[in-house]
């Protein structure tokens, strides 16, 4: 970690293999014993020391063949490509867990799970994300085409809603649950379909979330 300071402020989506509700956000084991993901965050406000990263987006496509704190796993990161050679490193930084407080970001506690950080992809990010409205839309043309959509009442066909606040996380403070599908190309090919997806407002820092 280094003295640099820096700050996100922005909308997140993140689709994961597991069931409804991811047991991962209560320290339990994923659903089908392993874990993988897309995600991507659409930054309102940012900076890395004195580098802007107003308006700009970033992803990931993550991996593991178990539980995520028992390692090996693969990440491909992957930055807008309308980010400057400064913006790019800067994001680089951010989302590799560098000039961060050990354990303070879900990007610090991920890294020390990888075996393999594929090389960044910087490529043209078509990407919006309503959080109250739990909907999503994610296409890196050649990477990631994934969505996310409300969960319906089976019975009634109704929207359902369900949060879960973390007074204590390192990645968000509330979330809005919902579902997702997903289809990546790469190093890590994936298809999740119709498992948790969600949505939240992310406020972090080096020293971690602002609740």
């Amino acid at each position: 970690m280094t003295d640099v300071k820096w700050t996100l402020v922005g909308r997140e989506f993140v689709h994961c293999n597991c069931a409804y509700g991811c047991p991962c956000q209560f320290n339990a084991l994923p659903t089908r014993g392993d874990c993988c993901a897309v995600a991507a965050i659409a930054i309102d406000e940012g900076h890395h020391g004195t580098t802007k990263l107003d308006g700009l987006k970033c992803a990931m496509i993550v991996a593991w063949p178990g539980a995520i704190h028992e390692g090996k796993g693969q990440a491909v990161p992957i930055i807008d490509e309308r980010a400057s050679a400064g913006q790019r490193e800067a994001l680089l930084r951010i989302v590799s867990g560098l000039d961060t407080e050990p354990g303070a970001t879900f990007f610090q506690v991920f890294s020390t799970t990888f075996e393999k950080v594929h090389d960044p992809v910087f490529a043209k990010m078509d990407f919006e994300v309503d959080v109250s409205g739990r909907t999503a839309r994610l296409n890196v043309p050649g990477w990631i085409e994934a969505r996310g959509e409300p969960i319906l009442n089976p019975v009634t066909g109704q929207t359902h809603r369900a949060r879960i606040n973390l007074p204590n996380g390192f990645e968000y403070d509330t979330c809005e649950v919902g579902r997702g599908w997903a289809e990546t190309q790469g190093p890590l090919k994936l298809s999740i379909p119709d498992s948790h997806a969600q949505f939240a407002r992310l406020h972090l820092t080096q020293s971690g979330v602002v609740h």
